[in-house]
């Protein structure tokens, strides 16, 4: 029966969404997700309570003027309404949830900060005593349990003395978990379709096992003694991870060489540990686009393309068909056994306060976490990073795989002190002695030319050039580009578009197994994870774990005896784009790294990493430090704004690349009359390179780029550029006049 309070306006059916059936959906989905830490009857109660000002006869009268006119919920003088004073004075002042009252008032707006709450509470006091009060009682009448008997507890981990931190992160969970049940309850009403329940990752170790005894038979095509002691040394660590998988729950680091078969492993480990822990889902999250598509490709074979979400700015969700229904929801709140994302995605979620970001973090609890190449997290951010990962595994039940072939020494931090560390392989520099497939080349006294490099280059039939910024990597391009090689020099920086760059690996890949000669330029976006097999690299000096990343596409399968990796510190190449980039890592590892002294050996990268870190002080100061203060104190506005993990100097360029017609007509829906749909921008992603802003906005003056979306005036985000000059092989050309302002 209906109980005349309506939470909705009408459905495609001509049927109002019920206050009262919304409050208690929304408060039994909330408490579901939040059981696994702990908190279900905190989360229950602010999904009980969260609506209660829609009961007020104000916003009801209102919601029926919307109905009529199609605008906003305001009051008879168009205003709007406030309807989560109620809520918030309910949890704050009846259910003793004192800051946790801050979900109820941020669910629609996000999370502010603790003089927001004070404010809130005292108008719901105050000025609009009189219309919370009404509201209460109208609710209370038909949901008797908003004066909750007895009161919603908070885990005990969370009362005092706890860490502040540690009752910020259950404040972001508990209003991920509300705002996820408001969202899905809200959805059913209006397509009158429940959400779909995926598998849970415990429920697919047999499928696991079967598709990789499946995809591992397929690869091995070669009978050559090489590549089959690599792969049996790549059976060995799946063996050996596996078996690490029975421990408790906690924080494994997984160091293993390039090459070790560090996906297939880290799928592994995850799936057997959620079986044996009765975990429901593994999140990965790699730095780079290339590498998601790279994963996301190798464990849609593995658990079955079904069970598989690729999320990130690359995949359109919202072109899949019917059967893709499963994914365009669960993109949103990341309700899938497999999960692969970018590290960006996932913890700019993790310290946003928007709605929309964070209602899939209460999906991290009761999962397993799995950071690929985590040496690429920033310095600057490790405090806040490492301190919300050693929270979410004391007390969400949460598991993390720290996986890297140059593991960073986060066990020496006090952030990680005294935490369950839980090691994967029990003994590694064997490991990577057995691995070792290169043979390190030092070129740095005296420092050789780029053109000497072009000289040396053009002897190689299969080469693979790295450097520092995409300024180098034009420049020995042109130079190698000038010289008589065997097969074409191909370019990879992010001056070219995504689909273009995607394109050339393609391109690189074929040649390389069809062993035709080609030689690549590239900056250290090839690195990390993508799979190539050079038999020669040279790599531009750089911080250790980049350099020893950069051997990992050096006879990655072992079909050579030793592979060669040169390590170059070109006169001519930019100087202060590598120190803004790496800072004192660069100083730190000519220190530690040069001839005799390879970046494999184990016990000087953590050298290497323990003096970084102190170096950089990153416990203490800087931008982690500050936003460790501003989540003690709940200023969750602040802390957004802070933490950010892309290159705020960086903008995106619509480049004229690719399919013609296609391009257009987003730009004809880019420039239109109607607000642009959220696919329209990811269907852009294989057009759009890279230029630092400074340069964007100079080649706007000069007539070379055009402000496509924002405001010309203005710096910052939100602002889209198209190039208007020429786009080439090598992506756009165009450069600061002073090389101390090139930029990687």
């Amino acid at each position: 029966m209906a109980s005349g309070l309506w939470a909705h306006s009408v459905n495609a059916l001509g049927v109002r969404h019920d206050l009262v059936d919304h409050l208690r959906g929304t408060a039994a989905m909330a408490a579901e997700f939040a059981e696994v830490f702990g908190a279900g009857r905190v989360a229950a109660y602010v999904g009980l309570a969260h609506d209660t000002g829609k009961g007020g006869c104000p916003w009801q009268a209102g919601l029926v003027r919307a109905e009529a006119n199609g605008g906003r919920v305001v009051d008879q003088h168009g205003r709007s309404i406030d309807h989560k004073l109620a809520g918030t004075w309910l949890a704050a002042r009846r259910a003793g949830l004192g800051l946790l009252s801050m979900a109820i008032l941020g669910h629609h707006g996000g999370l502010g900060d603790r003089p927001g709450l004070v404010k809130a509470v005292a108008r719901a006091e105050g000025p609009d005593r009189d219309a919370v009060q009404e509201a209460i009682a109208r609710v209370a009448a038909m949901v008797p349990e908003i004066f909750p008997d007895p009161m919603p507890r908070i885990p005990s981990w969370a009362l005092p003395p706890a860490e502040p931190c540690v009752v910020e992160l259950l404040l972001r969970m508990v209003f991920s978990a509300l705002v996820d049940a408001d969202y899905l309850d809200t959805a059913k009403h209006f397509s009158g379709q429940s959400r779909p329940m995926p598998v849970r990752l415990s429920e697919l170790v047999q499928v696991y096992e079967r598709n990789r005894r499946d995809y591992l038979d397929a690869r091995l095509t070669s009978s050559d003694e090489k590549a089959l002691r690599v792969d049996a040394i790549r059976t060995e660590v799946y063996e050996q991870v596996v078996a690490a998988a029975s421990q408790p729950r906690g924080i494994f680091p997984f160091p293993a060489p390039t090459g070790a078969g560090k996906t297939i492993a880290a799928g592994g480990f995850a799936v057997h540990h959620a079986a044996q822990h009765g975990l429901a889902r593994v999140i990965v999250a790699v730095p780079f686009l290339s590498i998601t598509e790279q994963n996301a490709s190798v464990y849609r074979q593995l658990f079955g393309d079904e069970h598989v979400l690729e999320h990130h700015s690359g995949v359109d969700v919202d072109e899949l068909g019917s059967s893709g229904r499963w994914q365009r929801l669960a993109a949103e709140n990341w309700d899938a056994p497999v999960v692969v994302t970018t590290t960006v995605q996932l913890f700019e979620s993790l310290f946003s306060r928007k709605p929309s970001a964070m209602r899939k973090l209460h999906r991290l609890a009761g999962s397993v976490i799995v950071l690929d190449e985590v040496q690429s997290l920033p310095d600057s951010l490790l405090l806040p990073i490492l301190g919300v990962l050693r929270h979410l595994s004391e007390h969400f039940g949460t598991t993390v795989l720290l996986a890297s072939a140059t593991q960073p020494e986060f066990f020496g931090l006090e952030i990680f002190q005294g935490i369950g560390r839980r090691d994967v392989i029990a003994r590694p520099q064997p490991l990577y002695d057995r691995l070792r497939r290169v043979r390190f080349e030092w070129r740095c006294d005296p420092k050789p030319t780029f053109g000497q490099i072009a000289e040396d280059v053009e002897g190689e039939r299969q080469v693979l050039a790295i450097v520092n910024t995409t300024a180098d990597a034009a420049e020995l391009h042109r130079l190698i580009e000038a010289r008589d090689t065997e097969g074409p020099v191909l370019h990879l920086s992010t001056r070219m578009a995504g689909g273009h760059r995607r394109a050339v690996l393609q391109e690189i890949g074929a040649r390389l197994a069809e062993g035709q000669p080609v030689v690549v330029v590239s900056t250290q976006l090839v690195e990390a994870g993508v799979d190539l097999d050079f038999p020669v690299v040279y790599r531009a000096f750089a911080p250790a774990e980049a350099l020893l990343q950069a051997a990992g596409r050096c006879n990655r399968n072992g079909l050579l005896d030793e592979g060669r990796v040169v390590v170059f510190d070109p006169v001519d190449g930019s100087v202060k784009g590598p120190a803004m980039v790496y800072g004192p890592a660069l100083d730190v590892t000519r220190s530690f790294y040069g001839p005799g002294r390879d970046p494999d050996r184990l016990d000087l990268l953590r050298d290497y990493y323990t003096t970084r870190y102190a170096v950089n002080n990153i416990e203490n100061s800087g931008a982690g430090a500050r936003i460790q203060e501003l989540r003690a104190v709940f200023d969750f506005p602040k802390v957004a704004a802070m933490f950010t993990m892309i290159d705020e100097h960086t903008v995106p360029v619509v480049v004229r690349y690719g399919d013609d017609a296609e391009q257009e007509d987003l730009r004809a829906r880019v420039l239109g009359p109607d607000p642009v749909e959220p696919w329209v921008y990811r269907r852009l992603q294989p057009y759009l390179a890279a230029l630092p802003e400074r340069l964007a906005v100079r080649a706007v003056a000069e007539g070379l780029a055009t402000v496509l979306v924002g405001d010309p005036t203005k710096s910052g985000s939100g602002r889209l550029y198209e190039w208007c000059g020429d786009y080439g092989t090598r992506g756009i050309e165009f450069s600061y006049p002073n090389p101390e302002d090139y930029i990687w």
